[in-house]
């Protein structure tokens, strides 16, 4: 169910994380000390990290995961840890291979299938929950709310994502183009505003017998985030 745009796109994301910026992510996804910026930037990953965690049982044992957009891993473990098989996929080989090497055997109770692919790949089997953490704020809403319905129809009980909020200070950062210093900027974000997503979620058929359920918003420094639940009642 792939689109021209959310394609152009995706090759826009790999080969960011694979050549463009793939030194600056690994920094930032470790505990190296980084500048300013992007300082804020983890902070927040951090927080918003924590927070979708929350959001799933404390004891996955038996439970099926998917990581979807799973970069160098930092949920993953988490999850398999506490007993989850976890599929972990991420168009970024470069990512991936790190993700591998930086946790090895070290996942608890549970187990981690790394992939490289595509996120709407549903061939993947069926899952119990799916993550999406900052893996749909580069494509465009409809494309987003496309990815979370093909989704849908492969999981049974949530789906935790973050999107980019239509904020003043998200607008203004994005428009002038200092979400990331300049020798490595990511590929630009696509700001949604709550009530349009809702609506969205609301109205698409998809999500007929699902409810939207926790939300919290992120903001430190340069990273302003928002996470969603969704829930089969």
């Amino acid at each position: 169910m792939g689109t021209a745009n959310y394609e152009q796109r995706r090759a826009q994301i790999e080969h960011y994380f694979d050549r463009t910026a793939a030194d600056t992510w690994a920094k930032l996804t470790s505990d190296v000390p980084v500048s300013g910026i992007r300082r804020t930037v983890r902070a927040g990953r951090d927080a918003m990290r924590a927070t979708l965690l929350d959001w799933l049982p404390e004891d996955l044992s038996g439970r099926r995961i998917l990581d979807a957009g799973c970069g160098t891993g930092a949920l993953a473990v988490e999850v398999a840890r506490r007993g989850a098989d976890v599929v972990a996929i991420d168009l970024s080989a470069t990512l991936v291979q790190l993700a591998q090497e930086r946790i090895g055997n070290d996942t608890g109770a549970g187990s981690i299938e790394f992939q490289v692919g595509d996120m709407r790949n549903m061939q993947l089997g069926g899952f119990d929950h799916i993550v999406a953490m900052d893996s749909l704020i580069h494509y465009t809403p409809k494309d987003g709310i496309q990815t979370l319905a093909a989704m849908a129809q492969s999981v049974s009980t949530s789906i935790l994502f973050t999107f980019a909020p239509k904020t003043p200070l998200l607008a203004l950062m994005h428009s002038t183009g200092k979400l990331f210093p300049r020798g490595d900027r990511s590929p630009a974000i696509e700001p949604i505003s709550v009530s349009y997503l809702r609506r969205s979620l609301q109205g698409a058929s998809h999500f007929d017998d699902w409810v939207i359920g926790r939300d919290e918003r992120i903001n430190s420094g340069f990273y302003i985030s928002h996470g969603l639940e969704i829930v089969r009642p």
